[in-house]
C-alpha cells in the first residue's frame, strides 16, 4: 500500500518536471526571432586611378559599408564619365560619379548620346567644381590654347568627359583635331607621356589639385594654361555647364601663376535598380560622414548639403530629396 502511494507520488513528480521542462521550451520558443540583414550590393563606377573620382569613390564605399547593415559597397575604376553612364545603363554598375554636362547630354539624347538617350538615372548630389586643366612643362614654351596647332595634344581617354571637354575648347579656339596630333590617354598615361616628352599638352579634367599634375610637378615645372576672356564667353554661351574658375599660384609646386580656365560639375548619380529607401541611406551616410570624403582628397572639403542639389541636370532620386528636406 505504502509502496503504491510513493509509486504515484513519485510518477506525479516526474510528470511535473516534464511539463515544467516542456513549458519551458515553449517559452524560448516565443521570443521573436532575429531578423535577418538583408544584403545589399553597390557598385560604384569612378575614374582613372590617377583621378579625383577614385579616391572620392572608395571613400564612399568605405562609409556605406561601415554606416547600412548589410552593405557590400565597392568602387572600381573606370574610364569615367562616359563609360560610367553606360555602365549605369547596362546595369553593371548601381551609381557613379559623373560630370554635369555629360550627364545632361545622356539625358537628353545629344553629343556622344545623339539618339542613344538614357533615361533611367537620378542624381544623388552635387558635389563639386571639376576644372578643366590644360598642363603642360614650363619649358615646353607653351603659352597659350592658340599655340597648339601642330602639337602633340592628349585630349583625355576615348569617349571621356575630359575628351569633350578638349573638343570643345579647341573648337572655341578655332582648333580642330585635325590642326594637332590627338592622342587618347588617361590622366596618369597623360602625366607619363608629358613627363617622358612624348605630349605637349594634356586635358586634365579634375578638382584641384590633381594628383596626375602633382606627380608631373614632382619632376618638372608646369604651367596651367588660362583661356582668354572672349574663349570663357564663347564657351559659357554655348555650353551653359561652364562657369569660369581660377587654379590660384601653388596649387602645384613651382606654379607661379594664377590661371584662368572652365569648370563644369561632378555629380554622383545612381539608376532606377536602386530603390528610394536605399537611396537615402546612402545620401545620409555620405553627408553625415563629410569628414571621411575631406580626408579622401582636398576636393571633399569643397562637398556640401547646401549645395548638393545645385547644376543637377536630372531629376534627384526621391530618397535623396526626402534627405535634403530634412532639417
Amino acid at each position: 500500500m505504502e509502496w503504491g502511494k510513493f509509486g504515484k507520488l513519485a510518477a506525479l513528480g516526474v510528470a511535473m518536471t516534464f511539463s515544467a521542462v516542456a513549458l519551458t521550451g515553449c517559452g524560448g520558443g516565443d521570443k521573436p526571432a532575429e531578423k535577418k540583414v538583408e544584403k545589399k550590393f553597390i557598385n560604384i563606377a569612378t575614374g582613372g586611378t590617377a583621378g579625383t573620382y577614385y579616391p572620392l569613390g572608395g571613400a564612399m564605399a568605405e562609409i556605406l559599408n561601415k554606416t547600412i547593415p548589410g552593405m557590400n559597397a565597392s568602387a572600381q575604376s573606370t574610364g569615367a564619365t562616359v563609360a560610367n553612364i553606360n555602365m549605369l545603363k547596362d546595369g553593371s554598375v548601381d551609381m557613379a560619379i559623373v560630370q554635369n554636362d555629360i550627364t545632361y547630354y545622356a539625358a537628353n539624347g545629344t553629343e556622344m548620346f545623339k539618339d542613344k538617350k538614357v533615361t533611367t538615372l537620378k542624381a544623388i548630389a552635387a558635389l563639386y567644381p571639376e576644372t578643366v586643366q590644360m598642363v603642360t612643362l614650363e619649358k615646353s614654351g607653351i603659352k597659350s590654347i592658340a599655340e597648339l596647332k601642330g602639337k602633340r595634344v592628349a585630349v583625355g581617354a576615348a569617349g571621356s568627359g575630359t575628351e569633350a571637354n578638349a573638343r570643345q575648347i579647341l573648337e572655341a579656339a578655332g582648333i580642330t583635331y585635325n590642326d594637332i596630333t590627338v592622342q587618347y590617354l588617361s590622366f596618369g598615361e597623360a602625366a607619363n607621356a608629358l613627363k617622358d616628352g612624348n605630349v605637349d599638352v594634356g586635358f586634365v579634367t579634375a578638382g584641384f589639385p590633381t594628383s596626375a599634375i602633382q606627380d608631373i610637378a614632382s619632376q618638372h615645372k608646369v604651367r596651367i594654361l588660362s583661356l582668354s576672356k572672349d574663349m570663357i564667353e564663347k564657351l559659357t554661351k554655348k555650353y551653359p555647364f561652364y562657369t569660369q574658375i581660377t587654379v590660384p599660384k601653388g596649387t602645384y609646386a613651382g606654379f607661379g601663376e594664377d590661371a584662368t580656365t572652365v569648370a563644369v560639375q561632378a555629380m554622383l548619380v545612381c539608376n532606377d535598380k536602386v530603390k528610394d529607401d536605399l537611396a537615402y541611406d546612402i545620401t545620409k551616410s555620405i553627408f553625415t560622414n563629410l569628414d571621411k570624403l575631406k580626408a579622401a582628397h582636398s576636393v571633399g572639403k569643397l562637398i556640401s548639403k547646401e549645395a548638393a542639389q545645385k547644376g543637377l541636370p536630372i531629376a534627384v532620386s526621391a530618397g535623396a530629396e526626402k534627405f535634403y528636406k530634412e532639417k
